[in-house]
């Protein structure tokens, strides 16, 4: 896939002539209809007319799974006691697929103050790392189960546009593919930033649940008024 190529996607709206967008990225070894489903969960007035773009990641094998091939956002090389080693060239890869549909966005005529960039797992750890870095703030960032995969990206994200965005960041308090204090990391590093953190633990593993969704509702009810 060249650079220039949008990724393909999944996509639901709420109402005709979407005045919002919320570009939803799924997990490893997953796809785009992954969190389609939760669409009618999260609890959206029909007023708040919104899409919903759900992207596929491309395939490509991952080291710590023996090479086996998958859909990924970028290589995990292997696992050192909880942490992650990302390949860094290929969460870069992905940042910029995401701003590419980003751009898209802006030119379906969503600009980017209304866009909330979501993301599950792998997919949240692009979200925080293009959401923080963009050039444009977003109306929200929603980090799920999730951890910063190349904290050295963010360089001084504190002086970026999105370090006023506010983030909806929740993980399972028994989660054994993404540890807890992982989650909890990243959450407190993105705060120091000055980002306004909306933090919630649930009871469960690497997944999500009904008061998740709920609350994640509310977060975008908000967000996106």
């Amino acid at each position: 896939m060249s650079q220039t190529e949008l990724l393909p996607c999944v996509e639901i709206a709420t109402s005709t002539d979407p005045v919002a967008s919320v570009i939803w990225l799924h997990g490893l070894g997953a796809d785009g209809n992954d969190f389609a489903p939760v669409v009618p969960e999260l609890g959206l007035p029909d007023e708040l007319a919104v899409r919903f773009v759900f992207p596929h990641a491309p395939y490509m094998p991952i080291s710590c799974n023996n090479g086996y091939v998958m859909r990924a956002w970028y290589d995990i090389l292997y696992f050192d006691d909880i942490d992650r080693h990302a390949d860094e060239n290929g969460v870069r890869q992905s940042v910029d697929l995401v701003r590419a549909l980003i751009a898209r966005e802006n030119e379906r005529g969503i600009p980017t103050s209304r866009i909330v960039l979501a993301g599950f797992s792998q997919g949240g750890a692009i979200a925080y790392t293009a959401g923080l870095t963009h050039p444009d703030a977003f109306a929200g960032i929603v980090a799920l189960s999730t951890y910063l995969p190349a904290p050295q990206l963010l360089g001084n994200a504190e002086k970026l546009p999105n370090a006023a965005t506010s983030i909806f960041a929740a993980h399972g308090n028994a989660d054994p593919v993404v540890p807890f204090a992982l989650g909890q990391q990243a959450a407190e590093q993105v705060a120091r930033f000055g980002n306004p953190v909306e933090w919630h633990s649930y009871p469960m593993q690497h997944s999500v649940c009904l008061p998740e969704i709920q609350h994640i509702g509310a977060f975008l009810r908000r967000v996106l008024a």
